[in-house]
């Protein structure tokens, strides 16, 4: 009988007390052995290259540019790198990119213990994890909106901060013409009539934020 290989993983996390929790976690199934940990994306793609690990655990956000960043990086590199993101945010947008970036699944940190070394067995064994849920009703509802582009997700952004279409147009550097048509489009998208509920809307989803 062949002996089952253990699985290697890294975990990225900004908080060191997350990190240590979710390595009591994981040391508890022999299947699983733990070989290295990043708090940051610079730290998660070299930590990567020296472990090449069967499986990341990836936050959502990192300093440094987030885990989608992350993510992307680490799979330029290496195409086959199962990385799954860990994360307490379930906006719709936020999961979307994690699809498009080719994450091997996309798990709430409030799955229990089993769930977690469960879906990491998957990941290695299978190439992916069945979005749970609760998270694929959020991706069904992003799937059937709009995408917006990426000039209209800048002009969101300043449409959130208050900005008129003047000075979207100052800032961005084209007519007000141009900023007014771009805030028509992306209304439209968003399926919303004016721009408080346009904010409203992309912070739900996940858009921009305001931090």
């Amino acid at each position: 009988m062949n002996t089952p290989s253990i699985i290697s993983v890294l975990l990225v996390d900004d908080h060191q007390v997350v990190r240590m929790g979710l390595a009591a976690v994981l040391q508890g199934d022999s299947r699983i052995h733990v070989v290295g940990e990043a708090e940051d994306v610079e730290g998660a793609i070299s930590q990567y290259r020296k472990h090449q690990p069967d499986v990341v655990l990836m936050d959502l956000r990192l300093p440094g540019g987030g885990g989608i960043e992350a993510l992307q990086a680490i799979r330029q590199n290496d195409p086959d790198a199962k990385v799954l993101m860990l994360t307490t945010f379930d906006f719709e947008e936020d999961i979307h990119r994690a699809r498009q970036a080719g994450a091997a699944g996309y798990l709430l940190k409030n799955i229990s213990s089993e769930e977690l070394t469960a879906a990491i067995v998957t990941a290695h064994e299978e190439g992916s994890v069945d979005y749970s849920p609760e998270v694929a009703a959020r991706l069904a509802e992003r799937d059937g909106m709009a995408e917006l582009t990426a000039r209209e997700q800048e002009v969101l952004a300043l449409v959130a901060k208050g900005l008129t279409n003047k000075d979207i147009a100052r800032v961005l550097g084209f007519t007000p013409r141009t900023a007014k048509a771009h805030v028509a489009n992306l209304l439209e998208k968003l399926g919303v009539t004016d721009r408080t509920e346009a904010t409203g809307v992309a912070l739900k989803r996940g858009i921009i934020s305001m931090e």
